[in-house]
């Protein structure tokens, strides 16, 4: 299966959550993180891998797209991540192998030797991973014209290929997300022009919604004036959703507000919320995340 990780806008937490999507992917499957962010390759960061945190000098994904090299890099997060609760907890759990992007490099034209690269590409890794998740540079990007383009070929009929949207929960996150898929020149006007069956690609499309405040909390009960308010501008954004077009049903689910990741963009562990430095219900949304986007029946046509 590809899996692609898409947003409007940076900020959206696209990286953060798709690291920790791959994270729990791992624990029952082989996953190959792809990190397509061509103008800033730093999913290694994230991992807490020092020798990629900002890309590779020479033979990353940029090199291997631009065909300067035939074996992209790729690096085991399990054995190299500096994060000793990644090292040790997972000795049986699946592969977890990161491809991360040339430092210094930055968008390029999606060339027709470019597109076919990339379809060899995913088809190679399609055949070693169980899910091969491709974190794509934000908006419009070259990065998701090429894999519009790639999918589009013949020769990746055969393999399943599922699109995720990330916004935060904002008027203008909801705005943009929507924009991106909806738009001319989108996802799905892109894709069209590509070879793609617009209902077939629409329903491989769902949103996620990240940094999501829970109406709960002290913050929002303490003061009543600022929870009746709160509520307010949730119900508000719920109807701006539906209107977009990003309600219920095209939404995949949620993550919440974590302070953890305010501070420091990291994998969220057990040991971490053991510790009692992260919240649970943060892993929880993350497990769900990853149990709902290998569930066909969450991918049944609207």
């Amino acid at each position: 299966m590809l899996v692609f990780a898409a947003s409007d806008k940076g900020g959206t937490g696209r990286s953060v959550t798709s690291c920790n999507l791959a994270y729990h992917l791992a624990q029952h499957c082989n996953v190959a993180y792809l990190d397509f962010d061509f103008g800033s390759p730093t999913a290694g960061a994230i991992f807490e891998i020092p020798k990629v945190e900002r890309g590779i000098d020479r033979d990353g994904l940029h090199s291997f797209i631009e065909g300067t090299t035939t074996d992209p890099f790729a690096i085991d997060v399990w054995q190299n991540s500096t994060r000793t609760d990644l090292r040790t907890a997972n000795t049986r759990a699946g592969r977890l192998v990161m491809f991360p992007g040339d430092r210094g490099g930055a968008e390029f034209n999606s060339t027709p030797g470019c597109i076919a690269r990339c379809v060899e590409l995913f088809s190679r890794l399609d055949r070693e991973f169980d899910i091969c998740l491709v974190d794509l540079s934000a908006g419009r990007s070259h990065a998701v014209n090429m894999a519009l383009w790639a999918t589009a070929d013949p020769a990746l009929d055969s393999i399943t290929a599922r699109w995720l949207v990330y916004h935060r929960w904002t008027r203008q996150h909801i705005v943009a997300a929507s924009g991106l898929v909806y738009d001319p020149r989108g996802i799905l006007d892109v894709g069209v022009d590509a070879g793609h069956d617009k209902d077939e690609l629409q329903n491989s499309i769902r949103f996620v919604r990240t940094a999501v405040p829970t109406l709960n909390t002290p913050l929002a009960t303490d003061r009543a004036a600022q929870a009746t308010w709160l509520r307010s501008c949730d119900d508000q954004l719920k109807k701006l959703a539906l209107d977009f077009k990003l309600g219920r049903s095209r939404t995949l689910g949620s993550t919440p507000m974590e302070p953890v990741l305010q501070w420091r963009e990291q994998v969220i562990s057990d040991a971490n919320v053991a510790q009692k430095i992260a919240n649970s219900a943060t892993v929880k949304a993350y497990r769900e995340l990853a149990r709902k986007l290998t569930d066909d029946a969450e991918w049944e046509g609207l």
